[in-house]
């Protein structure tokens, strides 16, 4: 059947946009450039007809809004990239694949070329936008799309803000902190003209052995997660950014990585209900997406995988669970798709199972095929690609995206990496990391301690030693390439131990890396204290018994170590708690249950008095006796108890002692110069 397009675009108001004056919405209408406040959108009046512009689509153009792929190239033009464009999509620039299919949605990767740095990231999506918004088009925005997660998957570095990641987060059990966490994502990629963010993971990590989830995972308590999930969610909505539940029906409990196999649970009902929690509060509370999991879960459907399942994307999902947003495929290049079926069987079996949206596909050519043939044939209707259609863009008008396709490039500066955001980012960083374990209180270090800083080359251990020296200690710093440290450092490390303090050691997934295990007890058989900063999966304790106090971070960013640092410091007082539970070496149960953390001690130092009369037989000072606390003159500790006939100036300064930090506001120092003879009159 002939289709007649409808343009929403005038030639007046395509002039308007291409000169930057203003943005354009997709109903032609010319309104003033955004302000620069955070969560500020514009509006206006028109809104789009949806259902004349479903009528007057055609096919491909239906397939194209219901695909949402990458693009290589950092601006709409840039052909540097032509000859990966080409191998893909037969095409040179990304404003070209955009035009070629029309796209409903792109999606950004650092390794495609499009997150070089913010500025550069609202110039690239404000072009893919103008051109989706050609006269020549039909007059649809993109989806503009990106998996920033914080922490370990974020696409987007520095001078965006660095989170230190949910597992992080999770060790908090802070929803506040959790909002604003969503709060920076949503702000900050509005700004850039992204308006959808593949987060949060709501996936429970149960399996300490999961090669593909881990520190993305906010915990494996469903109701921590469900809290911190929902209000992530509302953080990044509340900028008219869409968030996604990912990745359904859950990825915790798999043990093969989707991106290199297709993984299954064997699990029951019952445990397939926990991790569907998470998911049901983040439905009732609003979530605009769910991303499906490329896993076989055989509670619901032992033969086909969660992307490819109608059982469940559509029975469960949809039907039993209630969801009516928008249900988006994981990345369909994963080999868990890829090297199981052919494209355009994977196209065809996505849309049939339930999903909106096909991401990402590797062969986006055979994807509009297989969905070409499948309408032709009657194996799939159009009325069902109607259904999809009309959810994407009921989406887009519910975001804005009509209304508001384009950033502001002034709202960049102003709002990506603020000093707001970046502060925010520490404070999750102090109040996650988890203290496991402290014999004999060894931590926090004592003041000017020294310190030996080696790790596993992965675990960034590097970044760590000039926060140290700026908390103060004397740093003897040797690093190397690589997770499992050769023989040569582990001998030099040794050797250098004799001459130190304290140890510090940063360790990554040491589990399953024997040559980081050995170095750990290495160093303990010296007899200085080994202090271990696990950088990734918090179950690293399991393997290091000879290690005097371990905390977990995390993550290996430098805003990871931000707060492990502080801690061995004592500007922090550890309070993070263990949002998994650690099993035991061997497996044979927990060795530290869900919620564990430690602390040190909090003690006030007590005033020193002075006696100060005329004359200098009563003079005298007294020394309090308080846990915890010693004082110092001229360096040197004095007991408890009272002292006659000073003279001069008398210096008193506490510190505290291992296993000790001081009430915040403490007053540590007192001084006191004693008079002689009969005051003057």
């Amino acid at each position: 059947m002939q289709r007649q397009r409808t343009s929403l675009m005038t030639a007046a108001a395509t002039a308007l946009l291409m000169t930057g004056a203003g943005v354009i919405t997709a109903a032609g209408t010319a309104v003033a450039a955004p302000p620069t406040t955070a969560g500020t959108t514009t509006t206006v009046s028109a809104s789009p007809d949806i259902e004349a512009m479903i009528a007057g689509m055609t096919l491909d153009e239906k397939i194209g809004q219901m695909t949402w792929t990458h693009v290589y190239g950092s601006s709409a033009d840039d052909a540097s990239m032509a000859a990966k464009n080409q191998e893909r999509y037969g095409v040179n620039t990304p404003a070209e694949v955009v035009e070629k299919y029309n796209l409903g949605g792109v999606l950004y990767f650092a390794w495609s070329g499009n997150t070089n740095n913010p500025q550069q990231v609202a110039g690239l999506s404000n072009g893919l936008q103008q051109t989706a918004l050609r006269e020549d088009g039909n007059g649809i925005p993109l989806a503009v799309t990106i998996d920033q997660e914080g922490g370990l998957v974020a696409r987007i570095g520095p001078p965006a803000t660095v989170l230190p990641g949910n597992m992080a987060l999770g060790a908090t059990a802070d929803a506040n902190l959790a909002k604003a966490q969503g709060e920076i994502l949503g702000s900050e990629m509005r700004a850039m003209g992204i308006n959808v963010d593949f987060a949060p993971v709501l996936d429970l990590n149960s399996n300490p052995d999961n090669p593909v989830i881990g520190i993305r995972s906010m915990g494996e308590d469903p109701a921590l997660v469900s809290a911190l999930g929902v209000a992530q969610i509302e953080g990044i909505q509340a900028h008219n950014v869409g968030a996604a539940a990912k990745h359904f029906p859950g990825h915790g409990d798999t043990s093969v990585d989707s991106h290199y196999g297709l993984p299954t649970v064997t699990y029951d009902r019952a445990t397939l209900n926990e991790h569907l929690k998470p998911f049901k509060a983040a439905i009732d509370g609003g979530v605009d997406m769910v991303m499906t999991a490329h896993i076989i879960v055989e509670a619901i459907d032992a033969e086909m995988p969660g992307t490819l399942s109608h059982k469940v994307l559509t029975g469960l999902l949809r039907d039993e669970m209630g969801f009516k947003g928008l249900v988006t495929t994981d990345a369909l290049d994963m080999a868990a798709m890829a090297a199981e079926w052919p494209q355009e069987e994977i196209a065809v079996k996505a849309i049939q199972a339930g999903s909106d949206i096909l991401l990402n596909s590797p062969d986006v050519d055979a994807s509009f095929a297989g969905v070409r043939a499948a309408v032709e044939s009657g194996e799939i209707t159009e009325t069902r690609l109607d259904e999809s259609v009309r959810r994407i863009l009921e989406w887009k008008v519910k975001r804005g995206v009509f209304e508001q396709p384009m950033a502001d490039p002034a709202a960049v500066d102003t709002l990506v990496g603020s000093a707001e955001n970046l502060a925010t980012a520490k404070l999750i960083s102090d109040r996650a990391v988890t203290l496991v374990r402290n014999e004999n209180g060894v931590l926090p270090l004592a003041s000017g301690s020294s310190v030996l800083m080696v790790g596993a080359g992965s675990a960034w251990p590097e970044l760590a030693g000039p926060m140290l020296k700026d908390q103060g200690f004397t740093v003897t710093e040797d690093y190397e390439d690589g997770a499992s440290p050769s023989a040569a450092y582990r001998a030099r490390a040794v050797a250098a131990a004799g001459n130190v303090d304290a140890v510090v050691f940063a360790s990554y997934n040491a589990t399953s890396n024997a040559a980081q295990q050995q170095m750990v007890a290495e160093l303990a058989a010296t007899g200085t204290p080994v202090i271990v900063v696990a950088t990734r999966n918090p179950y690293d304790i399991n393997v290091f018994p000879g290690a005097d106090a371990v905390l977990n971070s995390y993550g290996v960013k430098e805003v990871n170590f931000h707060g492990a640092v502080r801690a061995i410091s004592g500007a922090v007082n550890p309070s993070g708690k263990l949002p998994v539970n650690v099993p035991k070496a061997d497996a044979s149960g927990v060795l530290l249950p869900l919620g564990f953390g430690l602390s040190y001690e909090i003690t006030t130092p007590a005033p020193v008095t002075f006696t100060d009369r005329p004359g200098h037989g009563q003079d005298g000072y007294t020394i309090p006796s308080v846990p915890g606390v010693a004082y110092l003159i001229d360096g040197k500790e004095v007991a408890a108890g009272s002292y006659r006939k000073p003279s001069g100036t008398v210096t008193v300064t506490a510190e505290r002692l291992p296993g000790y930090v001081f009430t915040d506001g403490s007053v540590t120092e007192w001084t006191h110069t004693f008079t002689t003879g009969l005051p003057k009159s």
